[in-house]
């Protein structure tokens, strides 16, 4: 079972959903970064459970980040970060250890390692995502002090069949208050409230619901990627695809692409003000030829409904046997308030990834 990511900036995550912890080690972070475990703590407050019981899981869980190695005196000293986060609102009574639930990893872990995974899902609970999202909060400190004008943003851009209408002008100037100003990350008010009444929808009929996320990376350097099996965006493809309920990821133009000619998709340079090479357009999303450019990285992400439904279905256990199944447990209606700080979590450790090898690169 594979439970790392990265190159140079390596992470791996530990623990289960119902299990007494979960964590990350990071290995290769470089030495003598000031970091200040606030920032992480803030991280993991965006994805935590129980913040809103109209909108996400109830599962009261406080994912108070301890530092167990790695950090000195708030300084990084080049040797493994542990950061581990306790679980203290466990329910594993809550799951029937043979029943195979519709659309889970029951069977395929069955099929693959001879056992059903640990109650609420194990290893393939988006409860592991605590793990990278921990790991982000030091990443971006990372960043912060080799490429200090890198900025992240993320939001809803869609959920079910409500999508933002913000223009791409308007998108592509987008600040953290105007999505904090809303019920939930979406810049648009008016679609953001749509968005809230969709999923307490879905929640009073037992019910989940699906959508897209999208994330814009601004001041981007050129250079990050390589031209082949490496590009940057098959690292940020696999990235996203590797977070639980995604099913799709698109950079650029993405899909809508295929209904252009390349006459109209092409972008073309400029000369900017400042003498430096720019783009007169984005439909690239920031990366060619597998590397960045310098514009706006753009991507979005699609997530489909969460699998958990508080309806009766009919499946299998373990055994083949035929039962009728309803679940119980806390289970977000839709995974998009609490995964939009994960999929901005794994473009943060692509991201310094990618510069650390740029740089080992140039050296």
């Amino acid at each position: 079972m594979s439970n790392s990511f990265g190159r140079l900036f390596r992470i791996t995550t530990f623990g289960e959903s119902h299990g007494k912890a979960v964590g990350v080690v990071i290995d290769g972070c470089p030495a003598r970064i000031n970091i200040d475990l606030t920032i992480v703590q803030q991280w993991l407050d965006r994805r935590r459970p129980g913040q809103n019981d109209r909108l996400t899981s109830a599962r009261r869980e406080l994912d108070r980040v301890e530092c167990l190695s790695g950090i000195v005196n708030d300084t990084t000293i080049g040797s493994p970060i542990t950061l581990m986060v306790g679980n203290i609102d466990q329910r594993p009574s809550d799951y029937q250890p043979t029943v195979l639930r519709p659309s889970h990893a029951d069977y395929t872990y069955l099929g693959k390692y001879g056992l059903m995974p640990p109650s609420g899902g194990g290893r393939a609970s988006a409860r592991e995502t605590v793990g990278r999202v921990a790991a982000a909060g030091i990443a971006q400190q990372v960043l912060q002090t080799l490429v200090p004008e890198l900025e992240f943003v993320s939001w809803i851009d869609s959920v079910q069949n409500v999508t933002c209408s913000l223009t791409a002008d308007q998108l592509a100037s987008l600040n953290i208050k105007q999505l904090s100003a809303n019920p939930i990350p979406c810049p648009d008010a008016d679609k953001a409230q749509q968005m809230v009444e969709v999923i307490e929808q879905a929640r009073q009929d037992g019910d989940t619901v699906g959508g897209c996320i999208a994330l814009l990376v601004r001041n981007c350097p050129v250079g990050l990627g390589e031209p082949v099996f490496d590009k940057l965006e098959a690292r940020l493809a696999q990235a996203m695809l590797s977070v639980p309920a995604v099913k799709g990821f698109e950079i650029g133009s993405g899909f809508r692409g295929t209904t252009m000619r390349g006459s109209q998709h092409n972008d073309g340079f400029a000369v900017a003000d400042d003498r430096t090479i720019t783009t007169t357009s984005n439909h690239s999303g920031g990366v060619q030829g597998g590397i960045s450019n310098g514009a706006d990285i753009y991507l979005r992400v699609a997530c489909k409904p969460v699998s958990t439904i508080f309806q009766q279905q009919q499946t299998v256990d373990k055994d083949g046997q035929s039962v009728t199944f309803k679940p119980r447990g806390r289970h977000d209606p839709c995974v998009l308030p609490r995964a939009v700080v994960i999929i901005e979590a794994m473009a943060v450790l692509v991201l310094l990834d990618n510069f650390l090898l740029s740089r080992k690169s140039n050296a």
